[in-house]
């Protein structure tokens, strides 16, 4: 049941926003001056708050802004009989949901109430749905190996420095792109992810770069390529091994020139973009073997960050089983099981050849094979790690 907080000096129009809300099953809570109601709002949860602006002690635009400064988020409905436009403009600009002259039209004040809810719902689901991303997003460990990761991540991340990230399948290079995202000065610009091994040679360039009307066959309307969606932000270029060695070469334009092409077109496109890249491949092999250019393998690798494998950091299972059984635990709405400390040895002793990626696999089945507590026996029998 969603929670209001009606906010009048006069009696009567509050006990008529109660009558009408409680109709439709609103819990209703009331203050009669904005003192009174500064004090709920700080110690109540509200999904939405009614106010009248013209009130003793505390007037509801001097109250609006306390409550915003106090770091209260919930949505504000203004009422006023002395209300104009430029008062209603004055509420909005200072961050008010809605604005409702007095008298109040009873079906007007339903309508911005139940818009008002729906907007504070939608809100608190992002909030949710941002931390479980961020939660299943961040890189877990404290050995040795992981902490030189971190390490290079708070130096790199703040400058403009490309970085190649090479390491085995599995291992979390997509985290540390993430990573080094969000602890950018870029960060609040779009991280766009281009996998170059999921994608056709003969379309590659298209994702990349964009295309114009009549390109080729299928191109029915112009896109925008992948370089001009990351402009001001990140391109992350995963499975950069797997890129062909024309797109490379245009690849290696727009890092030299900040130029690209789309293809089909002759127009020169402005580009700002900060680029990552991550392999699982060796190529000073691969251009040994004439397979990745030398020159662009330099453009990228200003920075490299060796991602070490599972196998490399084993001090780190315990620490990371736990985090997928809560995270797991979650995703399925069930209580978080707990292992015991014989069946985390057996995953230490294993050979992680899929690295974080099997591990997560392996307690995912675990969680919903194995008994209350994981044992031994359900990681032999289930964990088909043998």
């Amino acid at each position: 049941m969603a929670s209001i907080l009606v906010v009048d000096d006069e009696k009567s129009i509050r006990f008529a926003l109660r009558e009408i809300l409680e109709d439709e099953h609103y819990k209703v809570e009331e203050a009669n001056d904005g003192v009174d109601a500064l004090k709920k709002l700080s110690s109540t949860s509200f999904d939405a708050v009614l106010c009248d602006i013209k009130m003793p002690k505390m007037d509801g635009i001097t109250l609006l802004e306390k409550a915003i400064a106090e770091g209260v988020d919930t949505p504000f409905i203004m009422i006023s009989a002395h209300g104009t436009i430029d008062t209603a403009v004055d509420a909005t600009k200072k961050g008010a949901f809605d604005f409702i002259e007095k008298p109040p039209d009873l079906n007007r004040v339903l309508l911005a109430v139940r818009n008002a809810v729906e907007r504070e719902n939608l809100v608190q689901e992002t909030k949710v749905l941002k931390r479980k991303i961020a939660k299943s997003n961040s890189i877990i460990g404290e050995s040795t190996a992981i902490q030189k990761v971190f390490d290079t991540i708070e130096k790199v991340a703040p400058s403009e420095a490309r970085v190649l990230i090479t390491g085995p399948n599995g291992s979390g290079k997509e985290l540390i792109a993430k990573s080094l995202h969000s602890n950018s000065t870029r960060s609040k610009k779009p991280l766009v992810e281009v996998n170059c091994a999921a994608i056709p040679g003969e379309l590659i360039e298209s994702e990349l770069f964009g295309h114009e009307k009549g390109a080729f066959t299928s191109a029915i309307k112009q896109r925008v390529g992948k370089f001009e969606q990351a402009h001001e932000g990140t391109l992350f270029l995963d499975e950069i091994g797997d890129m062909s060695l024309s797109a490379q070469a245009k690849v290696l334009r727009a890092l030299q020139e900040g130029i690209i092409t789309r293809v089909g077109g002759d127009k020169e496109i402005k580009v700002n973009v900060r680029v990552f890249a991550a392999t699982n491949k060796n190529l000073k092999e691969e251009i040994a073997n004439n397979k990745f250019r030398e020159d662009l393998y330099h453009r990228l690798s200003v920075i490299i960050i060796d991602v070490p494998s599972l196998n490399d950091r084993v001090d780190d299972i315990p620490i990371l089983v736990g985090h997928f059984l809560n995270l797991i635990a979650n995703e399925y709405g069930a209580p978080a099981k707990t292992i015991e400390e014989n069946a985390i040895k057996l995953l230490q002793n294993h050979n992680w050849t899929g690295n974080i990626r099997e591990l997560r696999n392996v307690i995912e089945r675990l969680i919903i094979l194995g008994g209350r507590v994981i044992s031994k026996a359900d990681v032999e029998q289930f964990g088909h790690i043998g």
